[in-house]
């Protein structure tokens, strides 16, 4: 059965195609109430959906944006799109979403697919801080908003972050407080801008104690496989490690894991720390101490930052949330 349309509801109705367009549209002023009811009525009995293309096309807004993701798999991503999704809905906006697997090809597949489908605007979390996708984006004027990894020349573009620097700070200065000395740091990919701030926390710390040793910091990839081979790679190098603070939370409950199954006990043998505090880490056991990342209001912000620029409204560059510490059962 062929998709119905407005040729199939004149016919009906007995009326001209471009008189079903002015009421399907709210553009009927000089046509009866009587006529607009009974096209009203056909288009419902139906069940007429417009052709969302050719709207877009004569409004030029498709109140369509995209939402690019590194891992939707990643509890943290998957809460943030959420946060985007409810406000991008209570704005009467759709969304579609895009995974990339942190790769920068797909990345830029994904933005070439969303242009093409006439995208109002982007909410874009980068994989590999690639910049060439943010070109595309500016160079055929799609407005975006840059969310939780920032990138070079980040002041030519709006961006919702977190102050990671300063969510590692509160953690290292925690355990050192609690008597750990030795204390081992997760990063995440190192190309990754956040990688940069979140170890930055870590080594000003750990020198204004005089504890800092560079061999104690250990590149991770922000998944749980990663976290559990390279926990295997710090306890090989270190057996006598008392803290391991991971970059993201999924990378700690990927360490939990594994000294688990090694017979540790955390936090008496051990300490661990997380970073983002997703929704599962109140539910392991032990819970999970972390830097928690005001995720969701990261989200709804960028969303309304985003559409904010599409109706033409000036935004502030760069908004910054504040982290805070949460202490749980793995400290």
């Amino acid at each position: 059965m062929n998709k119905v349309t407005m040729k199939d509801i004149a016919n009906i109705a007995g009326v001209s195609k471009a008189t079903v367009s002015m009421v399907l549209n709210n553009k009927a002023i000089s046509i009866s109430d009587n006529t607009k009811e009974r096209i009203l009525k056909i288009a419902k009995e139906l069940n007429y959906i417009p052709n969302g293309v050719a709207r877009s096309l004569s409004t030029n807004k498709s109140q369509t944006i995209g939402i690019i993701v590194p891992d939707i798999i990643n509890p943290f991503f998957s809460e943030i799109a959420r946060a985007i999704e409810d406000t991008a809905n209570k704005l009467e906006y759709n969304v579609i979403f895009c995974n990339t697997d942190s790769n920068s090809k797909k990345e830029e597949k994904y933005i070439k697919l969303l242009i093409s489908k006439l995208v109002d605007g982007v909410i874009f979390i980068t994989g590999e801080g690639d910049i060439h996708s943010l070109d595309i984006l500016n160079k055929n004027n799609i407005p975006f908003v840059l969310v939780d990894r920032d990138i070079s020349n980040k002041e030519n573009y709006c961006g919702v972050y977190c102050l990671n620097e300063e969510g590692v700070r509160e953690g290292v200065e925690y355990l050192l407080q609690n008597g750990k000395k030795k204390i081992a740091f997760v990063s995440g990919n190192k190309s990754l801008k956040i990688s940069f701030q979140r170890i930055k926390g870590y080594k000003d710390v750990m020198m204004e104690h005089n504890l800092y040793d560079e061999n104690l910091i250990f590149e991770g990839d922000f998944t749980i496989e990663g976290g559990m081979k390279i926990t295997e790679e710090i306890i090989n190098y270190d057996k006598n490690i008392e803290a391991i603070f991971y970059s993201n939370d999924i990378m700690a409950l990927g360490g939990m894991k594994f000294l688990v199954r090694k017979g540790y006990n955390i936090p008496n043998d051990i300490s661990i720390i997380g970073f983002d505090n997703i929704k599962i880490s109140n539910f392991v056991e032990p819970e999970l101490t972390t830097i928690a990342q005001p995720i969701y209001e990261m989200g709804e912000k960028a969303c309304q930052v985003l559409i904010e620029i599409i109706n033409g409204n000036p935004s502030r560059k760069q908004m910054y949330f504040k982290p805070k510490l949460i202490v749980r059962g793995t400290t």
